[in-house]
């Protein structure tokens, strides 16, 4: 497996078509900033499933007892703050 290269902010801004070409090739970059990584520039995983929304049905149920007894009561103080 590849190396992952390491470039600062200007640089990758500078050189992303470069970048790009190298993650349609499998390789992955991380971009920093001050030394710091904030970011990974790769490929996207075969099967091209990256922009296909995922259904919530699995998620129904799993906030279940998060907000008490009475959630809808809950929610509805929730959303009314904003309305302040």
């Amino acid at each position: 497996m590849a190396k992952i290269l390491r470039k600062g902010a200007e640089d990758a801004r500078n050189q992303l078509p470069e970048l790009l070409a190298a993650a349609q090739r499998g390789r992955q970059t991380i971009i920093t900033r001050h030394g710091r990584p904030v970011a990974l520039l790769g490929p996207i995983p075969s099967g091209g499933n990256a922009n296909v929304q995922r259904s919530l049905v699995p998620l129904a149920g799993s906030a279940r007892g998060l907000y008490g007894r009475d959630g809808r009561g809950a929610l509805r103080r929730l959303r009314d703050e904003w309305d302040r």
